[in-house]
């Protein structure tokens, strides 16, 4: 305000060196800005000969009424503000005068500035001869407005309407003077055109603020769906112009469906038996079209625009249609595709049960019927034994008889496979072997495990017997676990020997009996001994029979010619010298040994060699 002050001064001087003074000269700004609520300052510079005898302040309001209001008077003395008009309590004037430059200033000061303000100011200044002069100055306000709000439309604008259609509205509110609003796509401004137009609604609330409603028409294409669309807000502001902008937003565009597109899930991998396959149609429009689905010319119920096939089988494969239909333009669209689901039927083999003779031979055959390269293996016990469809067996014996497994594979789809299971019998009577050995969980009872296993066909009849080696009496036979087995049955009891037992285990089919004893002493060692008895295999059990056998021999001989020198009278000792090699008698806890042969075993206990016996002389 001060530079403006000054500037008037100086404007008030140069007439007075200008030019002849006039009685009494007024200068005043021509408009002053002001911000609604803001305070107003509005000067009136003077020059006069005289001293001013009078000032008077008064307002002129716009339109026809062109007449005046005083709202203040100054006559020097005293200051007066007109009662009952709407300044009152809201301005006041500042005084200041220079005698010696006949100068001075009168300024008008309104606060609360209200958009009623806004009018044309009058600073009348008199004389003490009564001349007087005046200046006018027009109050401008202004109120910046609120941030602008833009809004889409919610439905989608289709492309094939011939007119213009609207896109979005723009609003601002509250400001003064009237906002103006332009539109923006990206970064350009629309300009008013047949493809492009504007309409624009002003209100004036009850404060007199302005409310500016903007709405946008376009004759959208299809690639408008990508672009960016806001309005821009101009408002003034004391002194200039300010700009704010709204968010950008995008509009949802309609257009026809051209073209179908058919996919596949999974779409990486072969189609099997079983599978779970989606068929999805999609279309090039918006929004999208109605899809129907045909397989094989024969119409489907779908769910819109996929297809779902749960758990397929060969039946699914074919030509699959998706067929579009746009209801606003009445066009139709198809694609088709190719789908084969992929099978291996259950296995075949021939023949599926068989009993053989010992010496037999035998062709087993495997086959499945596949869409796919298939790949055959033989298997027994986890183990291959051939790569192909066929398995010769000959000259069939026990080691013949068991499972069988045929495995068929599709080496492209390994999910893809198929087992079967076939059970080969061996004629004859049964093959037994008998396993013996310390309970491992029953150490402090001194019990034994004995497992008879009886190969043959008809499955053999396993039957255990126990009796006292002493008195020959039955004794009552353990629970018995039996089970049946590839090749034929398996039996296991568990003994605790508290006295010395003959144990017996008979396998018997319609071809004969076979029978394996084992005789089982009660002493600290019979554990071990029969441990390491079961463990040696049927040749170490003749080792080491030969082995005693020719240790008897050489003792037998020794002790012949030992007699046979005492006789003659060749050995130098007395009677109270002679002395038997075998008088210490063997222990009950001598060794017991466990022999196995192929077909049977036996246990033998050594009691001693010549014990007790007496020299012929005594």
């Amino acid at each position: 305000m001060t530079l403006r002050y000054i500037a008037l001064l100086i404007a008030g001087l140069s007439v007075f060196t200008c030019k002849t003074w006039a009685v009494v000269d007024v200068s005043m700004e021509d408009w002053v800005d002001v911000s609604l609520k803001g305070q107003a300052e509005i000067p009136c510079i003077y020059t006069l000969k005289e001293p001013a005898k009078m000032i008077v302040w008064f307002t002129k309001l716009p339109g026809r009424d062109q007449s005046r209001r005083r709202i203040y008077y100054y006559d020097g003395q005293k200051t007066v503000i007109e009662e009952g008009s709407e300044y009152v309590g809201r301005i006041k004037v500042t005084h200041s005068h220079e005698p010696q430059n006949a100068r001075g200033s009168a300024i008008l000061i309104i606060d609360n500035v209200q958009l009623s303000d806004q009018r044309e100011y009058i600073c009348t200044v008199y004389n003490v001869s009564t001349d007087s002069g005046e200046g006018r100055t027009r109050l401008q306000i202004f109120n910046s407005p609120s941030l602008p709000v833009i809004e889409g439309m919610h439905t989608g604008i289709s492309v094939t309407v011939e007119e213009p259609s609207k896109v979005a509205q723009c609003k601002v509110d509250d400001g003064y003077p009237r906002p103006n609003i332009t539109w923006y796509k990206g970064r350009f401004p629309l300009q008013q055109s047949e493809e492009v137009k504007t309409m624009e609604l002003v209100t004036t609330k009850p404060n007199g603020l302005f409310t500016v409603h903007s709405d946008l028409y376009i004759k959208v294409e299809k690639t408008d769906e990508d672009a960016l669309f806001y309005c821009e807000v101009k408002y003034f502001v004391p002194g200039g112009v300010r700009m704010t902008e709204t968010k950008k937003i995008n509009i949802t565009v309609h257009y026809p469906t051209t073209e179908v597109t058919l996919s596949v899930n999974p779409h990486d991998r072969l189609i099997k038996e079983g599978d779970t396959v989606k068929i999805r149609c999609v279309g090039n429009g918006k929004p999208p079209p109605i899809f129907s689905f045909t397989h094989n010319g024969d119409e489907l119920s779908s769910d819109e625009e996929m297809l779902l096939l749960d758990n397929v089988s060969r039946s699914n494969s074919g030509t699959y249609v998706c067929q579009s239909f746009d209801l606003d333009t009445g066009t139709s669209f198809e694609d088709s595709i190719n789908i084969t689901v992929h099978y291996l039927d259950h296995i075949v083999v021939t023949p599926e049960e068989t009993v053989l003779d010992q010496g037999d031979d035998l062709t087993l055959t495997c086959n499945a019927l596949s869409s796919l390269p298939t790949q055959t293996a033989w298997y027994k016990h986890d183990m291959q034994l051939v790569e192909r469809h066929v398995l010769e067996l000959n000259n069939a014996s026990y080691d013949t008889a068991g499972m069988y497994m045929c495995k068929v594979t599709v080496p492209s789809l390994p999910d893809l496979q198929e087992l079967k299971s076939v059970q080969v019998s061996v004629r004859g009577k049964p093959k037994l072997t008998v396993e013996m050995a310390a309970d491992p969980v029953n150490k402090a009872d001194r019990s034994v495990n004995l497992t008879c296993h009886a190969e043959g066909y008809p499955s053999p009849t396993i039957t255990w017997t126990l009796s006292d080696q002493w008195t020959g009496q039955p004794v009552p036979v353990p629970e018995v676990e039996s089970q049946k087995t590839d090749t034929g049955v398996l039996s296991m009891i568990s003994v605790r020997a508290t006295s010395k037992l003959t144990v017996n285990c008979s396998a018997a089919n319609e071809f004969g009996t076979v029978n394996v004893s084992h005789k089982i002493e009660a002493s600290a060692r019979v554990k071990t001994t029969t441990t390491q008895a079961t463990s040696t295999k049927g040749g170490g059990s003749g080792v080491i029979i030969a082995v005693m056998i020719i240790c008897l021999l050489l003792i037998a001989i020794l002790g012949s010619m030992l007699y046979f020198l005492y006789k003659k009278g060749k050995l130098p000792c007395g009677r109270s010298g002679k002395q038997d090699f075998t008088k210490e008698k063997a222990s009950k806890d001598d060794i017991v040994m466990e022999m196995k042969s192929g077909k049977s075993e036996e246990a033998v206990l050594l009691q001693g060699i010549n014990g007790d016996r007496k020299s012929p002389t005594e």
